[in-house]
């Protein structure tokens, strides 16, 4: 990433480390037994994993396929419910993926291959800023040359802290967030979409090659 001393910002902006910028950073809780096979469809607390966090936004599956906490434990792990404006990164494998929490998955639990962003009241920076800084090329190309780990690479949650933020006035934070959130917004429903052609093409490849449908007039 470009540094301060190669990079002059704009009047009125300024690096900070994210860890100043956040009230805590937080990797998500172990796995425990009783936890395996649970799943959303059976009750209790959803989980939030890795592979949902596409596009800057929390993309869940059927509640069948939704692993969760049973609501006994759940009760212990109270300090890892997600809110509104929580971000979300993924910290091993393929590292860097983020997403900003709405209010659809407020209360839900993140994995332990997550960490967890919550930011302070009346802070220096928004979530929706934060968020989309994380996901730019600078921000993913710093996480990835410090990635350790032969195998599976991981980033601590000290290295992470050190990730300079450059951080501009709040006006220019709100301007910048909405108008790449629309983007994403955009690309998430042309993505949906895409979904559902598939699912449907292959539905009818099944129908007309099987000879329940005819292609013909």
């Amino acid at each position: 990433m470009t540094t301060t001393d190669e990079f002059v910002p704009p009047a009125g902006w300024s690096y900070s480390p994210l860890r100043d910028l956040c009230a805590f950073i937080q990797v998500g809780p172990g796995q425990h037994p009783e936890d395996r096979g649970r799943t959303q469809a059976d009750g209790g607390v959803p989980l939030v994993l890795p592979r949902d966090l596409r596009g800057q936004r929390i993309v869940t599956e059927e509640a069948a396929d939704v692993p969760a906490v049973s609501w006994e434990r759940a009760r212990t792990l109270v300090k890892y419910e997600l809110a509104e404006g929580d971000i979300l990164l993924t910290r091993t494998g393929t590292m860097g993926r983020c997403a900003l929490v709405t209010g659809e998955h407020a209360g839900w639990l993140f994995h332990r291959n997550l960490v967890r962003l919550r930011l302070p009241e009346r802070g220096r920076i928004s979530a929706a800023y934060l968020t989309a800084y994380l996901s730019a090329t600078a921000a993913q190309d710093w996480i990835r040359t410090r990635a350790v780990g032969a195998v599976i690479p991981s980033l601590s949650i000290r290295t992470l802290g050190d990730l300079p933020v450059l951080v501009p006035p709040a006006a220019e934070q709100e301007a910048i967030g909405a108008t790449l959130a629309a983007l994403d917004a955009k690309i998430q429903a042309h993505t949906e979409i895409a979904r559902a052609t598939h699912a449907y093409r292959s539905v009818l490849a099944d129908a007309l090659l099987s000879g329940v449908l005819s292609a013909g007039p």
